[in-house]
């Protein structure tokens, strides 16, 4: 049959390619892929079960990560307590050298108020030396009362005890020698308060006594004070009133006696105090 019969032929079905029997290879990209050369992977199913042996593993290394980190900070912790206590230490020594000039300062103030003192008295008592010596009395009777408060430095030890970091001293006798030490000082608070009130009532005898125009012409600069020239006459020489002016003076010297022997203390404590802690922490 023509091209054209074909064609023209009203119920003519198409042509259908003949299939053979040879399968088509499945391609990629015009490539033919085979099971050979596919990779085949084979995952856990999700219901695996670990062994026992997995999870003790598990467990130590953890436990382990936990142990190493607490260990860590732990030596962190000691290592900043260690540096904060050589601070407090370092600031301590340098409070207690300066506490030991201060009271060898203070020593020799109140010693020297004393032998003062110990003059006036003998004279209130012995009335032939009055005329001759009243220059010298105004002098005694305007210097010798006087007494300037222990003013040594705690600042570190209230730091220590008002933050609580008194637990940062680790060695017991350091912080045993240390509570001793200022635990001397609140002795000499109740001395000074005793002849402050003591002096209250000396004053009040003493204006009765001298002329306080004569104390005027002893003051100079810097609160100094100067002894008079010759013996200007006292207000008053009544026996009664000098006896009492005396009795106050006695008063205040066993009170300044008292001060000299706990200054002594302090000193010897602190001293010691200060040598441990240069010994014990390899300080100069």
């Amino acid at each position: 049959m023509s091209e054209e019969e074909k064609i023209n032929q009203p119920n003519a079905a198409p042509e259908i390619p003949q299939q053979t029997n040879e399968e088509s290879p499945l391609t990629i990209n015009n490539s033919p892929l085979t099971i050979s050369s596919m990779e085949v992977h084979h995952p856990h199913h999700v219901t695996h079960k670990k062994k026992w042996g997995e999870y003790l593993l598990e467990f130590l290394m953890l436990f382990l990560a936990v142990f190493l980190g607490f260990v860590a900070e732990n030596i962190r912790e000691t290592q900043v307590e260690k540096e904060r206590e050589m601070q407090y230490i370092e600031s301590l020594v340098a409070d207690l050298k300066s506490d030991q000039v201060i009271i060898t300062q203070h020593l020799q103030s109140v010693q020297s108020s004393l032998i003062m003192m110990d003059s006036m008295i003998s004279v209130l008592n012995t009335p032939s030396q009055l005329d001759s010596n009243t220059g010298k009395l105004y002098y005694w009777a305007r210097l010798s009362p006087r007494l300037n408060p222990l003013s040594t430095s705690s600042r570190t030890f209230d730091q220590l005890k008002n933050s609580g970091n008194f637990r940062l001293i680790r060695n017991m006798k350091t912080s045993n020698m240390i509570m001793g030490y200022y635990e001397k000082f609140p002795v000499i608070r109740l001395l000074e308060s005793i002849n402050e009130t003591e002096f209250t009532e000396y004053k009040k005898v003493a204006a009765k006594i001298f002329d306080s125009a004569q104390f005027l012409k002893m003051e100079g600069n810097n609160d100094e004070i100067r002894r008079i020239t010759g013996n200007p006459p006292l207000r008053n020489t009544d026996k009664e009133l000098l006896q009492e002016l005396s009795a106050f003076s006695v008063y205040m010297h066993g009170t300044k006696k008292g001060i000299i022997g706990n200054d002594k203390k302090i000193k010897s404590s602190g001293a010691a105090l200060l040598n441990y802690l240069q010994k014990e922490y390899h300080l100069e």
